[in-house]
């Protein structure tokens, strides 16, 4: 049985060339393997979510009833998310170029990628999979302040498409918006991806790539090569980040309100043109990316 491993779907790879970004999600391909996947993710993983994850995030495990057996269905995960945040899983075949993205996150959508990891290698994944989008991003979406710290950037994006129109010279254009979202990525980064939180005494994690990776979840806040300092726009926006390897350097914020208000400076930064010009490195801004924040720009 094919399946819906990770770069090894046809149900995807079709609906790739036939350009469907939104999908359903295709729930009698999962192949017993497929299952076993998430059964092996989900019970190694816990007990470190239990010592080193956010109490929202918790609840929101709760709050979803994520089934410790079963790769979710989004529809049900939907019944339980919605009445508490008004977001919603939305099944994608793949990458969601950046503009499209975060206008998902606008209105309260979430793409959701429908496949998982091969079982041979739980370890590491370069590309999203639904364990990573349903039990690292997901459980968080139920806090309704978290969820409107992701509406909020949706709106920041669309500050910068609109931006964007005033700008006559092309290629400054080009060059303004590529800096831009280079920093934006770098800030979705540094909070949502790979950000922790202070929780009483004690730092905890809320980002969604630390909550999905067995091996970086504790090694974020026990290892001694981990540095670890109070957010700071100016340090977050021109940090380059690479994604094959552990994080050695994490942003502390101290709530979620805390994390609202960066996102409120980061859209004043921005259109004070603080972000025009960042340093360089990753990450690098694909054609796509940047084609779906200047094409909105005629849109908005």
């Amino acid at each position: 049985m094919a399946g819906l491993t990770t770069t090894k779907a046809p149900f995807i790879e079709e609906a790739q060339k036939n350009g469907e970004l939104y999908i359903r999600q295709p729930y009698e391909l999962y192949s017993e393997e497929n299952q076993e996947t998430w059964r092996r993710l989900y019970a190694r993983i816990r007990p470190k979510w239990e010592k080193f994850a956010h109490p929202k995030f918790m609840q929101g495990v709760a709050n979803l009833a994520l089934n410790p057996d079963r790769i979710p269905r989004l529809e049900e995960i939907n019944q339980f998310l919605q009445p508490l945040s008004g977001f919603a899983a939305k099944a994608v075949s793949g990458y969601v170029p950046a503009y499209i993205f975060f206008d998902c996150l606008r209105t309260r959508a979430f793409p959701t990628t429908v496949t998982i990891r091969d079982i041979n290698s739980l370890d590491y994944l370069p590309e999203p999979d639904i364990f990573h989008d349903v039990a690292g991003h997901v459980p968080m979406h139920t806090d309704r302040r978290f969820a409107d710290v992701l509406v909020r950037f949706g709106e920041v994006a669309r500050s910068v498409a609109e931006h964007a129109q005033e700008i006559r010279d092309q290629e400054q254009r080009v060059k303004n918006v590529e800096s831009i979202i280079k920093g934006m990525a770098r800030f979705f980064w540094f909070t949502i991806e790979f950000g922790l939180m202070r929780s009483g005494s004690e730092l905890k994690v809320y980002g969604s790539g630390l909550l999905s990776s067995f091996g970086e979840i504790s090694h974020c806040l026990e290892s001694p090569d981990v540095q670890r300092y109070p957010f700071q726009m100016e340090w977050v926006v021109n940090q380059y980040f690479e994604i094959h390897h552990y994080q050695p350097l994490l942003y502390i914020v101290d709530s979620f309100d805390h994390l609202f208000d960066q996102v409120e400076l980061l859209e004043k930064w921005i259109l004070e043109g603080r972000l025009n010009n960042l340093s360089p490195g990753e990450p690098e801004i694909s054609e796509a990316d940047l084609a779906s924040f200047l094409d909105a720009s005629v849109r908005v």
